[in-house]
This record gives C-alpha cells, structure tokens and sequence, in this order.
C-alpha cells in the first residue's frame, strides 16, 4: 500500500504537487514561482482543491469532472506516483492528498516536512508539464454531511474538531461569523499531530487519548475542510480510518439552527 508519507528521497520520478496555501495569504504562487522542487507544478487550493464558497462551506468538494480536468493539467496519469507538499507540515497539501485519493488514484503521498525537508537545489519559474490522462471517480475516501457529522458523537463515535482550541472553545473566531463548535465534538487541533514541522512519531498514542483507536467510528472537521484533511493522513498514519466532513464548521454556523457548544 502507498505510505501516506514520503522523506525527500522519494520525490524522484514522481509527479509533485506545490500546494503553497495558508490561511489569510495570497501570496503561494509567488512564493513557489521564487522557488520550488525541481519539477513542481503549483496546485491553487482555493480555484483547484474546492468549489465556490456556498452554503456548503467554504472550501467545497470540487465536482470530480474539474478536479479530474485540475489532475490532468498538473500532469498526473492512471500509473503516476504522486507526491503534494507545501511550505512546511503539510497543512494544506493533505488537502490534495485526500482528493486524490478520494477520487481513487490511491498511489500518492505527503512530502512530511514539506519544502523544509528539501535540502537539494531549487528551481524558479513555472512548470508547465505534458497533460496527464488520469481518471478520477468519487467514493475513495469516506465523507460526512452535515446532519452524519452531528450523529457521529452521539452513536459512539468520535468528532475530532481539527482547529485551534481557542477557536473550539469559542474564544476567539477570526473567519466565519460564529463561534464555538459542534456539540459532543473533541478538541483535537492539527497543531498537536505535528513536532519540529513534521508528523509526531507517536500519533496513535495521541489519538488514543482522544478516544480515537483503530475500529472506532471517526469523523473530522475543521473550518472549511482544508486542515481537516491533514489530521485524516495523520490518523491514516497511526492505523485509524477516518471521514472528512468537507463542509465543516463554516457549514455548520451557516445554519442558525443548528446548536452551539463554548468552552471546553
């Protein structure tokens, strides 16, 4: 089976994705276009990685047909290996990582520790490759809506709430109107699967503290399903399998509805 991570000694031969995205900036193709692994080929989270803001969230699922046509154009075929990185922890190239393999192209992987890992030369400019013919079908990796997300506590489950912890217990909320997080949810924030930039060595422990051990029914959500993404490979790496609610918190305050829990 394809390891969920690769060091740097595995990008050769591979189709790699620069997935440069934080939250708040613009800037990615800039940084990547300054420097990337030789041979990269940026990916653009928010036009490629998602659909229009909606209801939905604000990072929904692309429709397969333009995410196949997004593959294609990064150059990736039914017999590539793929490897997706970004800047450093993988915070936002997991996001690739989970599409793809969502869309059943299961031979990819996450550069762990991103382009800091990288101590070879760098390259500057576009990468434009010869397009690929991959075909992408829904269904490869488990997803959650809205109201299967909100049963998952309640059935014995685990909701683990990817984000800052300040944000889960309703302290502070920088980016969608509401704060607080689903009820029965756990605090798990993605920071804490990571040490010095890369994933901890210990991840099941980790997340046996949580409640989350191999069988157990998992679901994940963060505000818009970008991190969320990265705590799924991370719970992949410790044996767990988990589902992605893409919608996420910026789904679930859309609703006034829907109820609210504060504090921890």
């Amino acid at each position: 089976m394809t390891p969920v991570l690769v060091g740097p000694d595995a990008v050769a031969g591979a189709v790699l994705l620069d997935v440069r995205w934080a939250l708040g900036r613009t800037d990615g193709h800039e940084q990547y276009l300054a420097g990337h692994l030789p041979g990269a080929v940026y990916v653009d989270l928010d036009t490629e990685l998602a659909a229009p803001a909606s209801a939905a969230g604000r990072h929904p699922l692309p429709a397969i047909a333009d995410l196949q046509a997004a593959a294609r154009r990064w150059g990736i075929s039914a017999g590539s290996r793929v490897v997706v990185h970004d800047a450093g922890p993988g915070t936002a190239a997991a996001r690739a990582w989970w599409l793809l393999r969502w869309g059943r192209h299961v031979d990819v992987s996450i550069l762990d520790g991103g382009l800091a890992a990288w101590t070879g030369p760098l390259e500057t400019g576009e990468v434009v490759p010869e397009p690929g013919d991959v075909v992408l079908e829904p269904g490869g990796m488990p997803v959650l809506t809205v109201d299967e997300a909100a049963a998952v506590p309640g059935a014995g489950g685990v909701l683990l709430d990817a984000r800052a912890g300040e944000r889960y217990r309703g302290e502070v909320e920088p980016i969608d109107p509401v704060a607080g997080h689903v009820p029965g949810a756990v605090s798990a924030p993605t920071t804490d699967t990571l040490a010095d930039g890369r994933f901890r060595t210990d991840l099941a422990d980790h997340f046996a503290a949580l409640g989350a051990t191999p069988g157990t029914t998992v679901g994940v959500y963060c505000g818009s399903g970008v991190t969320a993404a990265h705590e799924v490979a991370a719970l992949a790496v410790a044996g767990i399998d988990a589902a992605l609610w893409p919608g996420s918190w910026s789904e679930w305050c859309a609703d006034p509805s829907r109820p609210v829990a504060t504090g921890p």
